[in-house]
């Protein structure tokens, strides 16, 4: 299943309400869990961003699908990576002319 990461910021919204951020991470999880993906790591950081998470999912649309319905709770506004594990860009790599 397709991994991706995602870099998340708290709106102002987000930040008035962080008492509830536990609740919405475990939200998230069961979502994520809804459309067949599961949320990997979750981690609150300091610095640019305030939160990144590691998610699988089944599809590029089915996370996009996710991260609309996300976005529409208004606490966080994410920037999201795919990602590819080592084994896979190293044989990507190896297949190179």
């Amino acid at each position: 299943m397709p991994l991706y990461i995602i870099f998340g910021k708290y709106t102002q919204e987000g930040i008035t309400k962080i008492k509830e951020a536990p609740q919405r991470v475990d939200a998230a999880k069961r979502l994520a869990a809804s459309v067949g993906g599961e949320i990997k790591e979750f981690f609150f950081t300091m610095g640019q961003y305030d939160f990144v998470v590691l998610i699988e999912a089944p599809n590029n649309e089915t996370m996009m699908k996710t991260l609309f319905m996300v976005g529409r709770g208004g606490a966080a506004r994410t920037e999201t990576l795919v990602a590819l594990p080592l084994e896979k860009a190293a044989k990507i790599i190896k297949e190179l002319p």
